[in-house]
């Protein structure tokens, strides 16, 4: 049964909730919370492991191989947040704070490039004490571009660019940060933790604290403006250099 009253303890954004309610959309308590952030987790990695083990078994062509193996985990990642937020909640527009206004994309540029700034000088830090270290993005460009045409090339592109962010801020800044801010984790507790669990996603532990910076500063715009929308063009812009770098063959210098 649908109630017009907003629970006190909505995680979504109040203005898209208030909107929502302004428009005679039908609110209901949400019942997705943690065991879906566990869930999407679990689905996430099983469908990595089995995905990346059938292409070796197929000996698939190295363009198929990067792809789909970077490809078929956001069917969980992204996937289980709209069917969870769909199936016992307001979906994630409402739940999720789904939303792109131009405000939104002002603070998400803003936070794009402030992202920018520190993913660079904690690269650099790195750097310091690891020369070497590299990301599985670079390396599975560098074997693209050795092996495959330049459309897998452009395509992989531009999964790193738009792909990547929309789909890891649906669970991140989406569903992860929603089911915390639910629970009544604190805000600036609630950015720490996704940050953290962001960087750690990744699996560069070499790398862990040149992304934790950047996973720190999307929280932060998502708790700013409460639109995970914003959140994505930040992370769009903060993978652009990697996804330039792979148009142009130039060297990576991203962080």
């Amino acid at each position: 049964m649908t109630d017009r009253t907003v629970p006190p303890d909505y995680p979504g954004c109040p203005v898209t909730v208030t909107e929502a309610v302004e428009q005679g959309e039908p609110l209901r308590q949400p019942r997705w919370g943690l065991w879906d952030v566990l869930i999407t987790i679990v689905l996430t990695l099983v469908i990595a492991l089995g995905a990346g083990a059938l292409l070796v078994v197929l000996d698939a062509p190295t363009s198929v191989e990067v792809i789909l193996g970077t490809a078929a985990p956001w069917i969980a990642l992204a996937g289980w947040p709209i069917l969870a937020t769909r199936w016992r909640g307001n979906g994630p527009r409402i739940d999720l704070g789904l939303r792109l206004t131009w405000p939104d994309v002002g603070w998400g540029a803003l936070a794009g490039f402030a992202g920018l700034i520190l993913a660079g000088i904690a690269a650099v830090i790195t750097q310091f004490f690891v020369p070497d270290v590299t990301s599985n993005a670079a390396e599975a460009a560098d074997a693209l571009q050795s092996s495959a045409g330049k459309l897998p090339t452009v395509v992989f592109a531009a999964m790193v660019m738009v792909g990547a962010p929309m789909v890891e801020e649906l669970f991140f800044r989406g569903l992860f940060f929603a089911a915390l801010r639910k629970r009544g984790v604190g805000t600036v507790l609630t950015v720490l933790i996704t940050g953290v669990v962001f960087a750690g996603f990744h699996f560069e532990p070499l790398r862990f604290f040149v992304l934790l910076p950047s996973g720190i500063v999307l929280g932060i715009v998502r708790a700013r403006t409460g639109s995970t929308g914003a959140s994505m063009v930040a992370h769009g812009l903060i993978n652009a250099p990697g996804a330039i770098v792979l148009l142009t063959g130039l060297p990576d210098m991203s962080p």
